[in-house]
């Protein structure tokens, strides 16, 4: 788990910190989490990211 990383809601959650949802955390890679199990993340590479997003607004 990396502690030093912003994240952030999607603003369809209502994005204010209180509630739950998934949440993002985008550097050289991304990583995505459950805001109510933050220690387990699903991590991906920055071309896998973009391929799912794409694919995802499809």
């Amino acid at each position: 788990m990396t502690l030093d990383r912003s994240w952030r809601k999607s603003t369809h959650s209502g994005g204010n910190g209180e509630t739950d949802c998934v949440e993002v955390s985008l550097a050289q890679d991304a990583l995505v989490r459950d805001s109510k199990n933050v220690g387990d993340e699903l991590k991906f590479s920055g071309t896998a990211w973009r391929a799912l997003v794409s694919w995802v607004a499809q």
